[in-house]
């Protein structure tokens, strides 16, 4: 007697009819993998989730739960109570931040939001996207970080020979960095042997006749490695309601420092033994710059950083100007006595006000514009200077401490704030307050504010078979 065929199963709950199992999964790989992309290349916790969410409901997904964490996405889709829920998991892995990548993924998340591509076609994009490589050379991205390097001396106050040094430091560190990263070395010791290189080449200056503050050579050459992006980021994740993912930020922040701090002080070690007098070394020194050569210094480090990055060419003057501009308002306002949180929250209140209007004039995630400006006043010497005062002074390095922190939640809550004024506030996008709270430095507000989207999918049910 031959075997009589079992009846299909039928999805149910909200797999039903045209979301069967297989295009659950396929939308939930699609989310998560986006959420990766993004989440590596730095973007907030809120705007990872925000981004997962909307790309699920453009696919058509129901009743589904994402979460987010510093190394993991996870996505949940439940069928029926009798069911298990269908899950994914993703691990997130850092690669080096490409904001050319970044730019194309925000445009993919908007073409799917808008309703322009459907999820197959938005995969194949994505997929282009991560197999190909970056859109310049890695000497050039190497070259220009020396030339951060350079802009960050000039914002700190030194002279020619300093500004010099720093660039050189950053340059041999991004290439030392980077065949420690090939032998897979992990991220502290790479900071030490960062932090004791620029040491060293602060005691060869030092041990010339020229005259050079040898705590400014020092102070200009570590901070391309200082986590003050990391400890930027923990902030953001803990105003936009992310404590988990801020944690993990804030430690890995403290972690990178500290072994710059370390190498710092193998490299005092090794000039001691030397016999090279560096005179009483004050950590994280800085000097009053005049105003124009500030905002230039300024201007160049931030559009060097998106050129380091990857962003594309037509960014790179806006973010020169905007992060110009930044620092004046920065350097004013501390001259005029408002203190340096204050100061630096008004510079962060800036970036995002204009972040947001220059981004999408030039077609980029205002992510690129804030990030890259707001590097040149990131709180990573304060950070250093309190843990290297840790040993010798510790009130010096609870004050250290408190700046760094209140610099960081300045910076943070000030980019947000002015995110919240610069983006229109629309009504479909106030009905989704409660899952996507917050401004968006990638991607749409709402996938709701997109007309049709559920008549297209009650449609494609229809004409679905059986």
């Amino acid at each position: 007697m031959p075997a009589v065929p079992e009846p299909p199963v039928e999805p149910t709950g909200n797999a039903r009819g045209a979301k069967g199992i297989r295009e659950v999964n396929a939308i939930m790989d699609l989310a998560l993998r986006i959420g990766e992309q993004l989440l590596s290349s730095g973007a907030g916790a809120s705007d990872v989730s925000a981004a997962m969410n909307n790309v699920a409901w453009a696919c058509g997904l129901r009743g589904f739960n994402a979460d987010v964490t510093f190394t993991a996405l996870t996505m949940s889709q439940p069928r029926s109570p009798d069911e298990p829920a269908l899950i994914q998991i993703r691990q997130v892995r850092y690669r080096e931040i490409d904001y050319g990548d970044l730019t194309e993924i925000d445009r993919i998340i908007r073409d799917v939001v808008a309703g322009d591509i459907d999820r197959v076609e938005a995969a194949a994009r994505l997929n282009r996207v991560s197999s190909t490589g970056h859109a310049r050379p890695r000497w050039l991205a190497t070259l220009s970080l020396g030339v951060m390097g350079a802009g960050i001396g000039m914002v700190l106050g030194g002279d020619w020979l300093v500004v010099m040094v720093a660039a050189a430091a950053a340059i041999l560190v991004d290439a030392l960095q980077r065949r420690m990263r090939r032998r897979r070395l992990p991220g502290f010791y790479q900071q030490v042997a960062g932090g004791l290189l620029a040491t060293l080449l602060a005691v060869g200056v030092a041990a010339t006749p020229a005259e050079v503050s040898p705590s400014l050579v020092i102070s200009s050459s570590i901070v391309m490695l200082l986590a003050g992006v990391n400890f930027l980021g923990a902030i953001q994740d803990a105003l936009t309601g992310f404590p988990l993912t801020a944690g993990a930020r804030i430690l890995e922040a403290f972690l990178a420092t500290a072994g710059v701090v370390a190498g710092v002080g193998g490299g005092l070690q090794v000039a001691e033994i030397l016999g090279v007098d560096l005179g009483p070394v004050d950590p994280g020194a800085s000097s009053a710059a005049a105003l124009p050569l500030m905002v230039t210094g300024g201007a160049i480090a931030a559009a060097a950083y998106a050129f380091s990055a990857y962003a594309p060419y037509r960014s790179l003057a806006p973010i020169a100007v905007v992060a110009g501009v930044a620092i004046a308002v920065y350097a004013v306002a501390f001259d005029h006595g408002f203190g340096i949180a204050w100061s630096s929250a008004l510079a962060a209140l800036l970036l995002g006000l204009a972040g947001y209007p220059v981004a999408s004039r030039i077609g980029i995630p205002s992510l690129v514009v804030v990030a890259s400006g707001i590097t040149p006043l990131l709180p990573g010497l304060s950070i250093y200077r309190g843990l290297s005062l840790l040993a010798t002074s510790a009130s010096g390095a609870l004050l250290a401490m408190a700046t760094a922190a209140a610099i960081a939640i300045a910076l943070s809550s000030g980019a947000i704030l002015g995110e919240y004024l610069a983006q229109p506030v629309k009504r479909e996008a106030r009905r989704l307050e409660d899952r996507l709270a917050g401004p968006r430095l990638v991607g749409p507000h709402s996938v709701r504010a997109v007309r049709g989207i559920r008549r297209r999918s009650r449609k494609q049910v229809e004409k679905e078979p059986g």
